[in-house]
């Protein structure tokens, strides 16, 4: 009589959950019309002699909806920080009120919007496709256990266990991203 086979249900749930949590910091970081701070998380500003992260050197805040601040720690940093917005790509110019930088976040054209839901879709694909190479190492580790003897009812179980996984993960990529596509096609 083989052994009992059990299937690690929570490490294939725990890589496809860390396939959501991938999904979801690449839409963050998807410029909306919205300001947010997480959109300045790439910024790297050249202070003291090394690349640091922008919220390193001041404060980012989101004092209203179409404009991001940052309060610069260092007054000495001020300028090196605007010009590291400024070349970071973002397209935003940015306004300087002594060791205050705002940036005001312009209205996306119809255009942009168009790419950003490719781009958004592009992340979610990535995601789908992370999470169906999870469910693959899950149904091989079925195979492999049935050739060491699991009854098909067993092999059956489990495998409609790994599909009603993936099957949720999925869904949950599909509805993240209809809501990040309505958000940025949202005028």
């Amino acid at each position: 009589m083989a052994e009992e086979f059990e299937l690690d249900t929570g490490d294939l749930e725990r890589r496809m959950d860390g396939a959501m949590t991938s999904l979801r910091t690449e839409f963050a970081s998807l410029r909306t019309g919205r300001a947010s701070a997480s959109m300045l998380e790439p910024v790297m500003v050249d202070a003291y002699g090394a690349m640091t992260p922008i919220n390193q050197v001041g404060t980012v805040n989101v004092p209203e909806p179409r404009m991001v601040t940052v309060n610069v720690w260092d007054k000495g940093l001020v300028s090196k920080v605007e010009k590291a917005i400024r070349e970071s790509g973002l397209g935003i110019n940015p306004q300087t009120n002594g060791t205050i930088i705002m940036l005001p976040i312009p209205e996306l054209n119809e255009e942009r919007r168009r790419e950003l839901t490719k781009v958004a879709a592009q992340y979610a694909e990535s995601a789908r496709v992370a999470i169906r190479n999870v469910r693959r190492d899950g149904m091989d580790q079925i195979k492999k256990a049935k050739a060491d003897g699991m009854s098909e009812d067993d092999q059956k179980f489990w495998e409609d266990e790994v599909q009603d996984m993936t099957d949720r993960f999925i869904k949950s990529v599909d509805e993240a991203l209809e809501s990040k596509q309505a958000e940025i096609m949202q005028v």
